[in-house]
């Protein structure tokens, strides 16, 4: 409770005097050496990091923790993540808990997350979900470039409010915006923006009540109408979801109470994706058990 009241103090008091925002940036560049995917490139500039690699599945695929030491996005702070995968090589990036964006007094921020795949390269990004504080003001931009039979996976889930001690989404607003391109030909353009105290919010075009939203993502050549129907006989155990596939990318919606739930269902998906499309068993990264 101490923490969560000092964090959110800290987003509320910089806002407000708008002395101390963050400019943080992570570059990560991996590349296949025989048969090893090693991070070759490693730089930042402010409070963004990455943990050692780690291969808790053997060389192949490297798995990598982004971490965000302030813990949050706070009104007016701009991060910026360029991640590049190799021909060839495999990289999975998650990070240690749920992201936070605090409340502002009307300075928005921004998290720009761009990834490029070169041909035959993998990239899994499963960052665990966001929290949207009520009064928060942000922009969340992803930008994925893929190039020959290179694959990606995404997720992301957010959380409009702090629904554990029964806060809504009332004030502020989010934008999202996100982009997929192979070879320079659009797969994927959406974008969009929830606004606190919407009727979207409740709306059954909306998020019909529900302070939980979800997607998961997969951009492969390998996507096909069997693995489209293979995902549609794992429904949500609680919630609502949907699974749509489009020429090369498999699209899957959740919509809940609770992330936990949300995270279960995309799991599962992702258990009979990742045969298909990178031909390996599904590794749930031990940090989420943490």
């Amino acid at each position: 409770m101490f923490l969560d009241e000092f964090v959110e103090s800290r987003a509320v008091v910089v806002s407000e005097r708008e002395v101390s925002e963050w400019r943080a940036e992570l570059e990560l560049h991996f590349e296949r050496r025989d048969v090893r995917t090693v991070l070759v490139r490693r730089s930042h500039r402010g409070p963004l990091r990455l943990q050692k690699a780690l291969y808790p599945e053997g060389e192949g695929v490297c798995h990598g923790i982004v971490l965000h030491p302030p813990a949050g996005i706070a009104g007016g702070d701009s991060l910026a993540i360029d991640v590049s995968v190799g021909a060839g090589a495999h990289a999975l990036l998650t990070t240690p808990g749920a992201g936070k964006w605090y409340r502002s007094a009307g300075a928005s921020a921004q998290l720009a997350q761009r990834i490029a795949v070169a041909d035959r390269g993998i990239c899994e990004w499963l960052p665990q979900e966001s929290i949207v504080f009520d009064g928060a003001c942000g922009r969340l931009e992803t930008e994925v470039e893929l190039a020959g039979d290179a694959c990606f996976v995404g997720a992301e889930m957010l959380c409009f409010g702090r629904t554990g001690s029964g806060e809504r989404f009332r004030r502020g607003e989010l934008a999202l915006a996100t982009r997929i391109r192979r070879d320079g030909k659009p797969l994927w353009l959406e974008r969009g923006r929830i606004a606190g105290g919407s009727p979207l919010l409740d709306s059954p075009v909306g998020l019909a009540g529900q302070p939980v939203v979800g997607s998961l993502l997969v951009a492969s050549p390998k996507c096909d109408t069997a693995l489209r129907d293979r995902c549609r006989e794992i429904g949500p155990a609680v919630g609502q979801g949907a699974v749509t596939l489009l020429p090369g990318l498999l699209v899957a919606r959740w919509l809940g109470p609770a992330c936990e739930p949300g995270r279960e269902w995309f799991i599962r998906l992702w258990d009979a994706i990742r045969p298909a499309v990178a031909g390996l068993p599904m590794r749930v990264p031990r940090i989420w058990n943490t």
